[in-house]
């Protein structure tokens, strides 16, 4: 099979690889049927994660159907149509039994498809622990409907769920992006009073705009003033921020009212520093990390409900032979691009 390989720093190769093969009782092989690039691929791709080992195949946002379990998996079984969690976890150590399934102790828990094992912009990917990696997608739910439950959109949703949001609240969310997008669809759910969302391009900002009416999309250069002047408080009561950036950074806790949450779910590419003399008196609480992918079943629930509808986000899509066309694509910003799917030859 074809599947798209990190080599080295700067470097991704489309290489034949043997088809992957059950090797524990707890593991699924599943037959890519619709992925994605994620902005974390990209990460890879300029050496900003360590811990991504070369040969792995790259991909870790997927849809597909089950060709084979092992035999003591239990929840699916060949033939089920299944999105694929970004994280792999045993669901028994001391992190997952307290839903911090992202901590996983496993030497293959947390975020290793696609980083530290093989993942799936390929023909096939093998699933480790896939009882808890694998989500039944409903029978009214699409492909490119489910695509983004297993990674984006459980990021959004996680993110709003440990923000503490309430009706009552401002919420800035600081990049339009897609997995800020994601949260967006997922903020909306909790209908706060106000939501700000910050965007550097005009182009995500029309599209912000053409979706959600009722959002109030800025500039960065004009982000302070409008959160403090719809603040009632002095600043938003909620920050999440998506974007990743210095300046993104600060501006998270600079538009923060006194005693807010601000949340980080950010993949940075160097270090970022607390400006604590700056803060001091803020009483701000942090929270960051990786996702803790525990929402699939709710997040597909939510889809075929109508609730959710991220289909909008995929204004581009190639087949798997042309995936490094669709890299350039993607990591440039042109042509409108939010999202990329990556479909079979």
């Amino acid at each position: 099979m074809k599947a798209l390989t990190y080599v080295e720093r700067g470097v991704f190769e489309l290489r034949d690889k043997r088809k992957p093969e059950v090797v524990d009782a707890k593991d699924a092989v599943v037959r890519v049927t619709l992925s994605s690039i994620c902005s974390s691929d990209l990460h890879i791709l300029h050496g900003a994660v360590p811990q991504a080992q070369a040969g792995v195949t790259i991909g870790h946002e997927m849809v597909g159907i089950v060709e084979e379990v092992g035999c003591d998996v239990k929840s699916v079984r060949a033939g089920d149509r299944v999105a694929v969690n970004v994280e792999t976890f045993c669901g028994e150590c001391f992190f997952c039994s307290h839903g911090w399934v992202n901590n996983c102790t496993d030497k293959d828990g947390g975020w290793a498809l696609g980083c530290r094992i093989d993942g799936g912009q390929a023909g096939y990917v093998r699933v480790p622990y896939a009882d808890n990696g694998l989500t039944h997608i409903p029978a009214s739910v699409s492909d490119e409907q489910a695509l983004f439950a297993g990674d984006i959109l459980a990021t959004g949703y996680w993110a709003v769920r440990i923000s503490e949001v309430s009706e009552n609240d401002t919420v800035l969310i600081i990049g339009a992006g897609p997995t800020g997008l994601c949260t967006l669809e997922c903020l909306r759910l909790k209908q706060p009073k106000n939501i700000i969302v910050c965007e550097k391009r005009a182009s995500r900002r029309d599209f912000v705009r053409s979706l959600y009416p009722e959002v109030r999309v800025v500039s960065p250069e004009e982000c302070l003033e409008v959160v403090m002047a719809v603040g009632e408080h002095g600043g938003a009561d909620r920050v999440i921020e998506v974007a990743g950036t210095d300046d993104t950074f600060r501006m998270a806790w600079q538009a923060a009212r006194p005693n807010a949450i601000v949340t980080v779910v950010a993949l940075y590419e160097q270090a970022q520093i607390l400006p604590l003399p700056d803060m001091y008196g803020k009483n701000l609480t942090f929270k960051t990390g990786g996702v803790d992918g525990c929402d699939c079943d709710e997040i597909l629930r939510l889809i075929a409900d109508g609730k959710i509808d991220t289909t909008p986000l995929i204004t581009h899509r190639f087949p798997l032979s042309r995936i490094q066309e669709a890299y350039r694509l993607f990591e440039s910003g042109c042509d409108g691009v939010i999202k990329v799917a990556i479909y079979p030859d």
